[in-house]
């Protein structure tokens, strides 16, 4: 595996800037590497490696990169559960390890460069030096991962019941019948929703008649 400085290097330009963030993602994934004994994440170990993160930020593009773990390739699983962790699974093992920064990690870094009035600045020559043990904590863990989750699963397609829409990887519900999608299914939980035109037409389509007449 590079240095810590290249894949610092490699982590600013997939992600466009260095920040304390990208520093404690690069840090996080070579401690899981090396606890589950990977030493080429992206070259002779790349279909070992699975990774599950647990936030949307800065940290994540940086694990991405240190461990080659990509959405596409399904070997990178989000769950939105705003903790700045990561759990690392061998497939060829069955062994995973959740790493999680640690709180503390921002007194520290206070502590040992007080005169770095930026807090981004402050904590990334910190988190650059800190031992392991002050910046994550770890813990051995079991992850349930089954053939439809695996990386290269393909699966069949079918079409929702309502919108038409293709569905992979068994992603839908069988509700009175029928086989519908999930925005389909739980109306409620889609995180769109109809535009202008489109909006009134099925507005109109929804909206009761008059019973008066």
């Amino acid at each position: 595996m590079e240095s810590l400085e290249e894949l610092l290097r490699q982590a600013e330009i997939a992600h466009g800037h260095l920040c304390a963030g990208q520093v404690l993602g690069v840090r996080m994934a070579m401690l899981g590497c090396r606890r589950l004994g990977i030493t080429e994440p992206r070259g002779a170990d790349r279909k070992r490696l699975v990774t599950w993160i647990e936030i949307d930020r800065c940290a994540t593009d940086a694990i991405g990169v240190v461990t080659g773990c990509r959405l596409g390739k399904r070997a990178l699983k989000f769950r939105d559960w705003g903790k700045m962790a990561a759990t690392f699974a061998d497939l060829a093992t069955g062994r995973a390890i959740r790493i999680v920064a640690l709180e503390s990690s921002k007194q520290r870094a206070r502590e040992l460069y007080p005169e770095v009035a930026n807090k981004n600045q402050q904590q990334m020559k910190a988190y650059r030096e800190l031992d392991d043990a002050e910046l994550f904590g770890e813990q051995w863990v079991e992850v349930e991962l089954g053939p439809k989750e695996m990386p290269g699963y393909k699966g069949g397609r079918v079409a929702c019941a309502q919108c038409g829409e293709g569905i992979n990887y068994d992603r839908f519900v069988e509700s009175q019948g029928r086989t519908l999608c999930f925005a389909c299914a739980y109306p409620e939980q889609k995180y769109y929703r109809p535009a202008g035109v489109q909006a009134a037409r099925e507005a109109a389509i929804s909206e009761p008649g008059c019973e008066c007449a």
